[in-house]
């Protein structure tokens, strides 16, 4: 069977985010899958093609004033041309976030990259956790402590750097790349089975 390949691709407006796209890189290649991380905002042709020669895309943008930042808005745009040809069709997707608030409305631009998936024709992967931190005897340290179910989210304050995005948040999104790469192999043997 073939290694799977996943791209990571994403924008980070002052690292935090990028902080993320890392920890899913590390979650994905942990399974066993060759990974890509891929800037968006600056995206070349050879980087397209990689979107498309992948097996999973994984989106990632802060949350700014309520959906995916501005630039990742460009990139969703652009993707309209793999669209005409459904060249994104059946290939899997999945997303994370971060904000400055708890919430942040991180679950809006979630769904944006949801609907972006599936006017592709793609298949959503989500988070497939329980939240955590949310009784008595959890912690903030808990996976999935913000409790996010469509995908990974993260919190940072707005006045610290990305070296402060928490490690309950990056360890979601490790658990996200895992899952991804995961259900690429799963879904790469049922489709070579049918």
């Amino acid at each position: 069977m073939s290694t799977p390949v996943v791209s990571i691709a994403y924008h980070s407006g002052y690292g935090h985010t990028a902080v993320l796209a890392e920890a899913v890189h590390s979650g994905a290649a942990e399974a066993g899958a060759e990974v890509h991380l891929i800037k968006v905002d600056g995206i070349t042709d050879a980087e397209w093609e990689r979107l498309d020669a992948s097996d999973a895309i994984v989106f990632g943008s802060p949350t700014y004033m309520g959906t995916a930042s501005g630039a990742f808005h460009v990139f969703a745009e652009a993707s309209s041309k793999r669209w005409f040809g459904q060249d994104w069709q059946d290939k899997l997707a999945a997303g994370f976030t971060n904000s400055g608030s708890k919430s942040g409305d991180k679950l809006h631009t979630l769904q944006f990259f949801q609907i972006l998936a599936a006017q592709h024709g793609m298949n959503w992967i989500n988070l497939g956790l329980h939240p955590g931190w949310n009784s008595s005897s959890a912690s903030e340290h808990d996976l999935n402590r913000l409790g996010v179910f469509a995908g990974a989210g993260a919190q940072t304050n707005i006045d610290e750097g990305p070296e402060t995005v928490h490690m309950a948040d990056m360890a979601t999104a490790e658990h996200l790349g895992r899952r991804v790469a995961e259900a690429a192999r799963a879904f790469s043997l049922g489709r070579a089975a049918a």
